[in-house]
């Protein structure tokens, strides 16, 4: 049977037969269900479960019908619902012989047939197509179950319903029996695969339930046309039994159908599942893109700044400079030429801030020592120095040098012209990330009349500023007699 599954060119309508079934399935609603008189396939007398299982097995089956029009992705679904409802017209024709009459065993043997495609297209479904001669033989069989006994004489119905019920029964069985060997290949494929076991699952594999249910159900229908055989017991309790398999077979069909919904809802909550993870990757996306954004639009900015800056300084070094070079060079007067220079220093540091690369904290410390005491050594006054450990290896950004030089210059300043000392110390040491600078003079200190005001005179606003542009503090303290402290920290 394996050769005969190909391309079916011609494949039955899935909604087609649920609408064949449904209209069998309603045929008799309201049909009187007495003992059948004729046909071997007979559900005997009106049992009120089996009336209640049918009835509830009919609701299971369109219930099944609208899950298949609303989830065309599913493609079994549309022949569950037909074996459900074909079942159930079997069902209610078998019970309903006596009021048919001669129509009755055409149109039992006509649903056993629907049953049998529905079945067959079900289980073999996630496999592969029925090849396009055996699906045609399968709806000529549609027709031709009940048209040939509807031709047949009354006495030769009986007979010929037993034919084609054994006939369709059989087809049942080789069908199950194909299809256990078929998920037995899939098992053997899996474990040697363990890799491909998630393709192998969701293509080719039925959960283990409902390949029970099924040879439950194909076990149940066997045994059930076994006991309407006329060499089988003719008794009350092979009446009872078929009851009983009919009971079963109905409880099986809804099973599958409890198993399809519960497919289906394990399938959306694992596509809700899936679709958030979506969205949260949607959303990291949509955050990283965001960041590369802003870091390149941060970059690019910086880019352009850095070219400004070395654009100014670069006008500043040719123009500027040279101009004060000229009069440092060429002036007459020494007031003059001092001040040029000076200007010229304070150019080029302005320079060497714009375009200038970090700068080591020793070197650093060593341009600023050289500078300060040399200055107020030149005004009389004594400058000790205290550094840090020569195995620091901090370094300063370009305008944080230059800032902090700026501070110092000013600081030396205020000392020279208004503290009227003879003693400075200054202290630098690093602490906990931090770069501390301490200088104390034993000057007069900031007259009184400008306590509480420090900041308005001695450049000390400025000073206070720097230190903020570098994310620090300049701290004064000051009193008459007793000198000034000034104490500066640079995170580094």
């Amino acid at each position: 049977m394996h050769s005969l599954l190909h391309e079916d060119s011609t494949m039955v309508r899935p909604h087609s037969l649920i609408g064949a079934a449904t209209a069998a399935s309603l045929l008799l609603p309201a049909a009187s269900f007495a003992q059948a008189t004729s046909g071997v396939i007979s559900t005997g007398s009106a049992d009120p479960i089996n009336l209640w299982l049918t009835a509830m097995l009919m609701m299971m089956g369109i219930t099944v019908a609208l899950l298949a029009r609303l989830c065309p992705s599913e493609e079994r679904l549309p022949y569950l619902g037909g074996m459900m409802l074909s079942a159930v017209a079997w069902a209610l024709l078998g019970a309903g012989t006596q009021v048919l009459g001669e129509l009755g065993p055409s149109l039992s043997v006509a649903c056993l047939a629907l049953l049998t495609l529905c079945t067959l297209r079900f289980v073999l479904q996630p496999f592969a197509a029925l090849p396009s001669w055996l699906s045609a033989l399968l709806r000529a069989q549609l027709v031709l179950a009940p048209l040939s006994l509807w031709l047949l004489k009354a006495e030769q119905v009986a007979n010929s319903s037993l034919v084609w019920s054994v006939l369709l029964i059989m087809e049942l069985l080789l069908a199950m029996a194909y299809y256990a060997r078929l998920h037995g290949n899939a098992d053997a494929d899996a474990d040697a695969e363990v890799q491909d076991q998630d393709a192998l699952l969701a293509k080719h594999r039925d959960p283990v339930l409902l390949r029970a249910l099924l040879a439950l159900l194909t076990s149940a229908l066997s045994a059930f046309l076994l006991l309407q055989l006329p060499s089988g017991p003719t008794s009350a309790t092979s009446a009872a039994a078929s009851q009983i398999l009919l009971a079963a077979a109905a409880l099986l069909m809804m099973g599958m159908g409890l198993q399809a919904i519960a497919s289906l809802a394990r399938a959306r909550k694992i596509a809700e599942i899936r679709h958030a993870q979506a969205e949260q990757e949607m959303h990291h996306r949509v955050a990283e893109v965001e960041l590369s954004f802003g870091a390149l639009v941060e970059q690019k900015l910086e880019q352009v700044t850095e070219r400004e800056r070395k654009r100014i300084a670069a006008d500043l070094h040719d123009d500027l400079g040279a101009k004060l070079l000229t009069i440092v060079h060429t002036s007459e007067s020494d007031r003059i030429s001092t001040l040029a220079r000076e200007a010229l220093e304070e150019m080029r540091l302005s320079v060497r801030g714009l375009t200038g690369k970090p700068v080591q904290l020793l070197d650093a410390l060593g341009d600023w020592r050289a500078e300060v005491v040399s200055r107020l050594g030149q005004a009389n006054i004594l400058a000790e120095w205290e550094s840090p450990a020569e195995d620091i290896i901090h370094t300063l950004p370009a305008r944080a040098y230059v800032q902090t030089t700026r501070i110092f210059r000013e600081a030396v300043s205020n000392i020279i012209k208004h503290s009227g000392g003879t003693h400075c110390n200054i202290s630098c040491k690093v602490q906990e990330g931090d770069f501390l600078v301490v200088i104390q003079d034993n000057g007069q200190g900031i007259p009184a009349e400008l306590d509480g005001r420090l900041d308005r005179g001695h450049g000390m606003a400025s000073m206070k500023s720097r230190a903020k542009q570098m994310h620090g503090q300049c701290l004064v303290e000051s009193g008459p007699g007793w000198g000034t402290v000034i104490r500066l920290t640079i995170p580094l």
